[in-house]
């Protein structure tokens, strides 16, 4: 799927912020595994991501497109992301913050 560079803003606008990191950079998609914005297409960075569509039988306009780590997809047939990364956030403190954004196998 060949997209411009607004879509792919769009997209990755609707992946999750986190207080502790720079949004413009650095987000979460739905399984909660880090992705960074320069990555998007890198299938084999940490933190690299796609673009999925999710509604099947729907165009592919921007309300039926997520972004997702590349390990990351989504079950058309559930409506549930199929998650393989999650953040790591072993050893942390629920409300304390992370020095470098880090994934780990689910």
């Amino acid at each position: 799927m060949e997209l411009n560079d607004e879509t792919i803003q769009s997209v990755w606008e609707k992946a999750r912020a986190s207080n502790d990191r720079d949004s413009d950079e650095w987000r979460k998609d739905e399984c909660g595994a880090w992705i960074s914005r320069d990555q998007y297409g890198h299938e084999h960075s940490p933190f690299g991501w796609k673009i999925e569509h999710v509604a099947p039988g729907e165009p592919q306009t921007i309300e039926h497109l997520r972004p997702f780590h590349h390990e990351n997809s989504f079950d058309k047939a559930t409506g549930q992301p199929h998650c393989q990364i999650t953040a790591d956030r072993e050893g942390l403190a629920p409300t304390a913050s992370v020095d470098h954004p880090r994934n780990k196998t689910a």
